[in-house]
């Protein structure tokens, strides 16, 4: 069998783990990983939960993060990207079928291979669509995940108003008349307008790259109309008080206050409808918070690290503010 995980530039495999596939949901073959701390007595694991358009090899530097400080790391590659089976045939469009397949693979991961492998406690990272995922099963993971990371979070996007109910109802009519399939035309996408929605840190933006240079069928290419449909039914979902308010797994948004991809007023105005949840912000973070530059990305694990080993310090956003004199690199 060959290799399942691959190195890049700059971008080294961590050492001792297991990879392999699993079921998902309908059968669809997902690639995974786990990745064991080096100490005898693991602190607990986090399941690690990307954003679209990612890949395990992405998260190698956070992984190695976490390993280092006593905790074992579960992570997969969603369907329809990275190592995962494709949802279209000879196609990389960014598509899903319905949500529920998203939340249900979560749920097989659990318990094919988080549960019964890997070590308790079990606690949960999600970034931006994987945030919105791990939100919308939270009510139902109760039993299993003791605390959850929500890393700028998809939990809206940035048209709004009367824009994104005629956008929505759109989307709607082209689904509806068989155009699901049909990616979404792209937004301005070169490298540099990518990069200044993503990071400050040209360094992790240019070794991310390189990892679909050297693996280009690890990355996905647009949305289509139903990927987008299923995801702004949701997002209306769990903005939704009456969602919220049952929530009891202790929940930290980790919110970029100059993310390019979901506004941050809406990570604000979230954190204020849970009794379970607590914002802290990151002033001047881009979206992608896990790849930022060190004065963000460094308080940023810290304060997961915090979370998950029961410290009130990260309870206090201030404690989180950043020096104006520090250095961005």
């Amino acid at each position: 069998m060959g290799s399942i995980l691959f190195s890049t530039p700059n971008n080294e495999l961590p050492e001792d783990f297991k990879a392999g596939y699993f079921d998902g949901v309908g059968g669809v073959k997902l690639r995974y990983a786990f990745f064991r701390s080096s100490g005898q007595n693991a602190k607990g694991t986090i399941v690690l939960l990307q954003g679209r358009n990612e890949c395990i090899e992405k998260y190698y530097e956070t992984i190695r993060y976490f390993t280092n400080a006593g905790f074992w790391v579960a992570t997969f590659d969603w369907r329809g990207q990275g190592g995962s089976e494709r949802l279209l045939a000879g196609e990389r469009r960014g598509f899903v079928q319905k949500f529920q397949d998203y939340q249900d693979d979560v749920k097989h991961f659990l318990d094919q291979v988080v549960l019964p492998d890997t070590r308790m406690p079990f606690f949960a990272v999600g970034h931006s669509m994987g945030g919105l995922v791990l939100l919308s099963i939270a009510p139902s993971i109760a039993n299993r995940i003791d605390r959850i990371v929500l890393a700028a979070p998809f939990l809206g996007l940035t048209i709004t108003g009367a824009r994104r109910f005629f956008i929505g109802l759109g989307l709607k009519l082209a689904n509806m008349f068989g155009f699901g399939k049909y990616a979404l035309p792209r937004r301005e996408n070169n490298q540099k307008s990518r990069f200044d929605r993503l990071t400050s840190s040209s360094e992790r933006f240019m070794r991310n790259q390189g990892i679909y240079e050297a693996y280009p069928e690890f990355g996905t290419g647009p949305p289509t109309i139903r990927w987008l449909l299923q995801m702004m039914k949701v997002q209306k979902r769990v903005n939704d008080q009456s969602f919220l308010e049952p929530i009891t797994v202790p929940t930290v948004i980790l919110g970029a206050t100059h993310d390019g991809v979901v506004p941050y007023h809406i990570m604000e105005d979230i954190s204020t409808k849970f009794r379970a949840g607590q914002l802290i912000p990151f002033d001047g973070s881009r979206h992608e918070i896990l790849q930022e530059v060190s004065i963000y990305r460094e308080p940023a694990l810290e304060a997961i690290l915090a979370f998950f080993s029961s410290s009130d310090e990260v309870y206090s956003p201030m404690s989180m503010k950043k020096e104006k004199s520090e250095t961005i690199e």
